[in-house]
């Protein structure tokens, strides 16, 4: 996979077509292949169901290769939360069984290696939002390794949640801001995607009506701002009785470019 493009699990809800004629070539070729898990037993392996009735297993100590307890293994609720979701995974083996082993955890350590030797700081990658805390979003940028975007990192205009700007399972392209190679850590962010001031800025003219969104509720000498794009923000006289994330129509008075400032009028 090119070092840009290592694409999140279920980014595209493909699944690899696979059956006995090309499984040895999959093997060989040690591929990244993507299905969907269909069942998690006793001991917590995951099986995922190919074509013609044939079926692979995920042993659990090879489902995980970063979050892991003490003892190396998976946590069981990490087992037991695959169930019907994407996963990505190598062949590892055709064991004497007759089974095909599976490797999601080889996925990963691919997926590390990238991020040690390849990812660079101001790279774009691909990503789906995993899960959102108070303080931002963490974000999968393939193979099982996520990031952290912080909530200043979300957007230009200010937030108090993030769920204002994302929601989890959302695809996601984001800017990756720094690395911790030997701990793995990568701090993302999302508002350098949604396009600079300038660019923002060339959807409006003045001497127009839009509608925007309150982001301050406190009197303060400079007036009020109002959110015209993520990363777009004006400023209007303040007036009393507005809420945050208030939606307002208002009049774009003047766009300095040279400033960087949007003047507007609440109507």
């Amino acid at each position: 996979m090119n070092a840009l493009k290592f694409v999140p699990e279920g980014w595209n809800n493909e699944i690899t077509q696979i059956n006995q004629t090309n499984l040895n070539q999959y093997l060989e070729n040690n591929q990244i292949l993507q299905g969907l898990v269909k069942e998690c037993d006793s001991n917590y392996n995951l099986y995922v169901n190919f074509e013609n009735g044939l079926n692979g297993v995920i042993p659990r100590e090879e489902i995980e290769g970063i979050n892991l307890q003490e003892d190396g293994l998976p946590k069981v609720n990490l087992c037991t939360g695959k169930v019907h979701k994407f996963v990505q995974f190598k062949v590892k083996e055709i064991d004497s069984q007759n089974r095909v082993i599976l490797s999601r955890k080889q996925v990963q350590e691919e997926a590390l290696s990238w991020v040690k030797n390849d990812l660079k700081v101001g790279d774009k990658v691909t990503g789906i939002v995993k899960s959102i805390k108070p303080y931002g979003a963490f974000i999968e940028i393939g193979g099982g390794v996520v990031g952290l975007a912080h909530i200043e990192d979300l957007s230009v205009a200010r937030i108090k949640t993030p769920y204002e700007r994302v929601k989890i399972g959302q695809k996601v392209e984001v800017m990756v801001k720094s690395i911790n190679r030997e701990q793995g850590k990568i701090i993302l962010s999302y508002k350098e995607t949604l396009g600079s001031w300038e660019e923002n800025a060339q959807k409006f003219t003045s001497g127009i009506k839009v509608k925007g969104k309150v982001r301050e509720t406190e009197k303060n000498k400079n007036g009020i701002f109002i959110e015209l794009t993520p990363n777009l923000v004006g400023m209007a006289e303040y007036e009393e009785g507005l809420k945050y994330g208030q939606e307002v129509e208002v009049y774009i008075k003047k766009i300095d470019t040279n400033r960087k400032k949007v003047k507007l009028v609440i109507v």
